[in-house]
């Protein structure tokens, strides 16, 4: 899947927490918001108040893009474990502290089940 596509997929997979997601629909989603991210970043160095904070403006808007991906981010790792054989619980192993995240990616970077399995077919 390139990148385009697993942007396109997850947002039209707005809520879906069924079903499966492949390795590079998830980590492509993961680098456009990275990206979107970072951007906000570098919009709040260049445009800041006198102290150093970034422009309110960029401040809402991020939040604004928090708030939006959510819910796409949550379905789409849920979808992740669902490739993997793993219940959409698993995605709350980031809670526990120092190793969990280090674990989440582990699971999110394995390979999905070849074939169907009990959450669906194997997606493309």
């Amino acid at each position: 899947m390139t990148y385009q596509e697993s942007v396109r997929s997850v947002l039209s997979n707005y809520a879906t927490f069924s079903g499966r997601a492949s390795v590079s629909e998830f980590w492509w989603f993961y680098l456009f918001t990275l990206l979107i991210s970072m951007a906000f970043s570098v919009l709040g160095l260049i445009f800041h108040d006198s102290n150093g904070e970034p422009a309110l403006w960029i401040i809402i808007l991020q939040g604004l893009f928090g708030l939006a991906i959510l819910l796409p981010s949550i379905a789409v790792a849920v979808r992740r474990m669902h490739d993997i054989g793993k219940g959409g619980g698993w995605i709350f192993i980031n809670l526990v502290p120092l190793i969990g995240w280090i674990w989440f990616i582990v699971l999110a970077a394995t390979p999905g089940q070849l074939g169907d399995n009990r959450f669906g077919p194997m997606p493309r």
